[in-house]
């Protein structure tokens, strides 16, 4: 059996599930974590981070950091290469990886949700915007991004051609609309990132939150009899992939499908 200090740090992560979540799959592998919920203020993070980097294993990066950890960073690999931000951290390298758009890919098609051919809204174009809308490129559809932001989508749009940056949203069919912004949890429980008329449009609504169980979002999608599927599926396999990386195994799709089922069970 092998010991890690993990943390998660984001702008506020005391609603996190990820200790649990870790928790769970590093046992199932036969493994143990200690792992510790560290929310830092914008102003705190380039004071803190380095004593983090010192005293934990590895981490894993939320909203807002997931591009401000990569100057403290020797490497970046894999997905965190293509994507150019950060979700998981290895301390002993300095090394980060992104395990975002593998555990968004295995949340949607556990859902059955396919995208290939059909036109897809990405609202948000920071960190889990960015990997989210690459693998949904990849999987054939036609990603639109708006970001409040209109820089940082043109910027996207540059980086992963194929995408189209929109400056405005307007009332149009998507067969998908994803929330990857933070609105809908924390100070903005209780509102959505889009409008009743444009939700009512999509055939599928995806939340990358997952506290509250059921954004506003998906309540409005759920209104119109349309599918909504919030984030703690994406949360669950990311963080199987992570605890793969902290841990050096290969991972495997069938073993990860079967513990967030039995993760679901034992909630």
């Amino acid at each position: 059996m092998k010991e890690l200090k993990l943390a998660v740090i984001g702008k506020d992560v005391s609603e996190s599930t990820s200790p649990q979540a870790h928790a769970f799959i590093a046992k199932e592998m036969g493994n143990k974590v200690d792992y510790t919920k560290i929310s830092l203020s914008e102003n705190e993070f380039n004071s803190k981070i380095g004593g983090i980097l010192e005293r934990f294993d590895g981490f894993n990066v939320t909203i807002p950091y997931k591009l401000a950890i990569i100057p403290y960073l020797k490497k970046i690999c894999g997905d965190a290469e293509i994507y150019g931000a950060v979700n998981t951290v290895t301390t002993r390298d300095l090394c980060g990886y992104n395990t975002d758009g593998s555990g968004f890919v295995m949340m949607i098609e556990n859902n059955a949700i396919d995208v290939n051919g059909k036109e897809v809204l990405v609202l948000g174009a920071g960190g889990a915007g960015r990997s989210v809308s690459k693998k949904l490129l990849d999987c054939g559809a036609k990603v639109c991004v708006y970001d409040r932001f209109e820089d940082s989508a043109t910027k996207l749009s540059e980086e992963f051609k194929g995408i189209l940056p929109i400056k405005k949203i307007i009332d149009k069919p998507y067969y998908l609309i994803v929330n990857a912004t933070g609105v809908g949890m924390h100070k903005t429980v209780g509102q959505s990132p889009v409008g009743d008329k444009l939700i009512s449009l999509c055939d599928v609504a995806v939340d990358l939150i997952y506290t509250p169980k059921k954004s506003r979002f998906l309540e409005i999608a759920e209104t119109y009899g349309k599918k909504a599927v919030n984030g703690e599926g994406m949360l669950f396999y990311q963080a199987y992939f992570s605890e793969c990386i902290y841990f050096g195994v290969k991972p495997d799709n069938r073993q990860a499908e079967e513990l967030f089922k039995k993760y679901g069970k034992e909630k």
